[in-house]
């Protein structure tokens, strides 16, 4: 005798299995890099012989971590900045303007998303080293230039998530506002900026944390002597290998996430992503 199969319920099932597949392989790493942060020997062994915070006073006693992180914390701040500044007006144009070449324009700036860092990092370093010697000013291995290098991973962030603020914008909110005697500049601050704000935070987030945590180009950028977070952790697993770095990581993910909670607190991040 045969027996109907409910198609519905297996997709559902099989979706939902699919679904926590995909959440065990984004958060098992999370959680055993967690773990082994509090972990009390030296060499990382399992099962663990007990548990301690030492590893956090560690990390936070060693020079290069803390000038790592003070340096990334700079230029993913100035990035930011600076990527918000093009980013704003580069999705108002290509979202509100038709001229040629606009769907062109569109995917060159979300290109950074798409490059290999190494190809990119190869890419902006042959650029400054050509712009140096054509100028004769001191790119290659400054502050600014790494900013700069770094502006352009947080533009793509920044005007992805503005269009998507903007593609559920009512203009004849603002057009109604010209009307009743509103300059342009009025209106954008007054009705549009306010609306566009979500996918402002939200671009500049994701642009901070994508340049907080950059390692290609950076590689390619930083002058010697100067170093970022990423780069200080790569330098000292050439050397050892102990929980320093778990904690190193877990310092790192609990900065992001409290940014990310305390950003959501006022502006609703999951309007816009």
């Amino acid at each position: 005798m045969g027996f109907a199969v409910d198609t519905r319920r297996l997709g559902r099932w099989a979706l939902n299995a699919v679904a926590c597949i995909a959440m065990a392989y984004l958060l098992v790493p999370l959680v055993s890099v967690t773990w082994l942060a509090f972990w009390s020997q030296e060499i990382p062994t399992f099962p663990p012989e007990g548990y301690t915070f030492a590893w956090f006073g560690a990390a936070l006693a060693q020079p290069k971590f803390v000038g790592g992180f003070l340096t990334s914390l700079q230029v993913g701040i100035a990035a930011t900045a600076l990527g918000v500044a093009l980013g704003v007006p580069a999705a108002l144009a290509l979202a509100r303007r038709g001229f040629p070449g606009r769907g062109a324009l569109n995917q060159f700036l979300l290109m950074p998303l798409v490059v290999p860092g190494v190809v990119l990092g190869t890419a902006i370093y042959v650029f400054q080293v050509e712009a140096e010697i054509a100028t004769e000013w001191p790119i290659l291995g400054s502050v600014p230039g790494l900013i700069a290098g770094h502006a352009l991973i947080v533009i793509p962030w920044v005007v992805r998530l503005i269009g998507a603020s903007l593609a559920g914008f009512d203009r004849s909110i603002e057009e109604a506002a010209l009307n009743l005697g509103a300059g342009p500049w009025t209106a954008f601050f007054r009705i549009t900026l306010p609306s566009i704000r979500p996918g402002i935070v939200a671009g500049a987030l994701f642009g901070f944390v994508t340049s907080f945590g950059n390692l290609e180009m950076s590689l390619f950028l930083i002058a010697p002597g100067m170093t970022t977070l990423p780069i200080a952790i790569l330098q000292y697993l050439e050397w050892r290998l102990d929980p320093t770095i778990a904690a190193v990581s877990v310092m790192q993910i609990a900065l992001i996430a409290a940014a990310m909670l305390v950003t959501d607190r006022y502006v609703k991040l999951a309007r816009v992503v």
